[in-house]
This record gives structure tokens, sequence and C-alpha cells, in this order.
């Protein structure tokens, strides 16, 4: 692959990682309206699944491909893979901080 496509791989890759956790933070932020304000063994059970299912998913996003890269003998492309995808996830980062600070 040319450099160009590690780039659009990893935005994908970092944009897929970016909605899921926007859907899993509006979840967490309207769970009382969806679930309802009643406490019960359920609600640390769906938060620890949703925990442990939310760590798989963002590892296959972020590391799934370079993985793969990389068991096939193509460090050096697994690894600049891997460090744009965190790359344009900083980049997430720093601009939702922006948003939060201009708001």
């Amino acid at each position: 692959m040319q450099k160009s496509d590690y780039i659009i791989k990893s935005l994908i890759n970092a944009t897929g990682v970016f909605i899921y956790v926007s859907a899993v933070a509006w979840l967490g932020f309207n769970n009382q309206i969806i679930f309802g304000e009643e406490d019960s063994f359920l609600t640390p059970l769906f938060t620890l699944l949703l925990f442990v299912v939310s760590a798989s998913i963002t590892g296959l996003l972020v590391l799934g491909k370079p993985v793969l890269l990389y068991l096939n003998g193509q460090k050096k492309e697994a690894l600049t893979l891997l460090f744009a995808t965190l790359v344009w996830l900083v980049m997430f980062l720093i601009g939702v901080m922006l948003i939060l600070l201009l708001w």
C-alpha cells in the first residue's frame, strides 16, 4: 500500500472509534431516560459488559489491521498504520477539547 492508503485507512479506523465512543457516551449520558432510574443488579452488569465489548471493538479498530500486517512481516507498514490511527484519535481528542473550551 502507498502512504496515502495508510492515512485514509487510519482515518477510517479512527472515525469508527470516534463514532462508536460517541454512541456509548450518548448512551451513558441518557441512561436514566432510556433504562429508568431504578438501580438493580443489571445496571452494573450492563456497564461492565459494555466496557468489555467497547474495549474489544475499539481494540479491533485500532490494532486489528496493524497486528495482521506485523504478523505478515510488514512491520514498518504496521507501525505506520498504528501511529497514523493514534494521530487521528489525538486530533479528534483535541477537537473535542477545543469545542468544550469554546462552548
